[in-house]
C-alpha cells in the first residue's frame, strides 16, 4: 500500500474531521433531545386504547431511530479513529484510495465507489436468489396443499 497515494492533504483531513465532529455533535444533540422528550412524555396521561396504541407506536419508532443513530455514531467514531491513523482514505476491500470527493459526501464510508458498487450488485443477486427460492417454496407448498403431486 502506497501511503502517499492514500494520504489526504492536511486541509482535506481537517475538512473531513470537521464534518465528522459536526455529525457526532448532531447525533448527540438529537439523542439528548429525544431523551428529554421521552421523559416529558412519561408524565402525560394516556387516554383510551387508541391513544395508548399510538403512544406505543411512537415509542417503537423512537427506539428504531435511536438504534439507527447509535449505529451511525459508532461509524462516525470509527471514521475519526481511521482519520487519526491516516487510514480514512483507504478502502477496506481493495486497499485503494476512497477519494476526497466521496469522503466529503459520506465521511463514514469505508469503501471506494467500485467496491461499494460491487457489494451492492452482490447483495441484489443474493436478494433476487432468495426471493426466487422463497417463491419456489411457496409454489411448492401451494401444489402440495391442493393435492397435486
Amino acid at each position: 500500500m502506497n501511503d502517499e497515494l492514500h494520504r489526504l492533504k492536511p486541509e482535506q483531513e481537517e475538512q473531513i474531521r470537521q464534518l465528522l465532529l459536526q455529525q457526532k455533535e448532531e447525533i448527540l444533540r438529537n439523542a439528548s433531545q429525544s431523551f428529554n422528550d421521552s421523559l416529558m412524555g412519561r408524565d402525560m396521561d394516556v387516554g383510551d386504547n387508541a391513544d395508548m396504541a399510538t403512544q406505543e407506536e411512537f415509542i417503537a419508532i423512537e427506539y428504531r431511530l435511536r438504534d439507527r443513530e447509535l449505529k451511525l455514531l459508532k461509524k462516525v467514531e470509527k471514521a475519526l479513529r481511521r482519520l487519526e491513523a491516516g487510514e480514512i482514505n483507504v478502502c477496506e476491500d481493495c486497499e485503494g484510495p476512497i477519494g476526497f470527493k466521496r469522503l466529503l459526501r459520506r465521511p463514514v464510508t469505508t469503501l471506494c465507489v467500485a467496491c461499494k458498487e460491487l457489494r451492492e450488485r452482490e447483495e441484489r443477486v443474493m436478494v433476487d436468489t432468495s426471493h426466487d427460492f422463497t417463491s419456489g417454496l411457496y409454489r411448492g407448498l401451494e401444489a402440495s396443499d391442493s393435492g397435486e403431486d
